[in-house]
């Protein structure tokens, strides 16, 4: 009998194991297809609506926003309502423009905050994934993928990705932070292989007259 229930115990566990397995498998497939087709563009261009909601603090803002990223480089620019981030890859200018302020400081690559050059690559190394499923919206099939960051540490304990399945391209990303704040990046077009000059990913002061620069490096 004591044999018997092992043995049960053991085909139960196994078949556990290969059902966590397939999830995980798929996740990974559905990720290397999205990371191939994004790595073969230069530099895109995505327009979105960034919301940070947290029902208990009763707090829900959103706000429109543009993206210029090189996608095979730490360059990008990003344009919000309140403000502008820039970064050449090695130096990040943050614009206020509340405060008519520019902060400048050194790109921190281990720093805990998403940098918004990797919002469409940040799956690729750090995070467990697993296939959640298929959800249809607006005529569209988007696969769901469940990030988990490897260090516990992180202000983060999920990220959510909706894939569309057809293009390959993430229309969805959702951050779900430990202090219940919830950021979602919702992408309303992308366009790959934009034509901008290189200079896009510095900041001009020319640009903004007036701007008191503040260099924090």
């Amino acid at each position: 009998m004591r044999k018997i229930t092992i043995l049960l115990f053991m085909l139960i566990a196994g078949i556990y194991t290969r059902g966590q397995a397939q999830p995980e498998a798929k996740a990974k497939s559905i990720l290397a297809e999205v990371s191939k087709k994004y790595r073969s563009y230069d530099v895109v261009k995505a327009e979105f609506v960034f919301t940070i909601d947290n029902p208990e603090a009763k707090v829900k803002e959103s706000q429109k926003g543009i993206l210029y990223v090189k996608a095979n480089a730490n360059k990008y620019k990003m344009s919000m309502d309140d403000k502008d981030l820039i970064s050449d890859g090695k130096s990040q200018w943050s614009y206020l423009k509340a405060d008519k302020e520019v902060q400048v400081s050194n790109v921190d690559n281990s720093s805990d905050a998403l940098n918004p050059a990797h919002i469409f690559t940040m799956y690729e190394k750090g995070f467990k994934s697993i296939y959640t499923g298929e959800s249809k919206s607006g005529g569209k099939v988007y696969q769901m993928v469940d990030l988990a960051p490897n260090d516990i540490k992180k202000p983060y304990f999920k990220v959510r990705l909706s894939i569309d399945k057809i293009a390959k391209q993430i229309s969805n990303v959702v951050i779900f932070d430990k202090n219940g704040n919830k950021y979602t990046y919702n992408v309303k077009s992308f366009m790959p292989n934009v034509k901008v000059p290189e200079s896009i990913f510095i900041f001009d002061a020319k640009k903004y007259p007036g701007v008191e620069l503040v260099d924090l490096r």
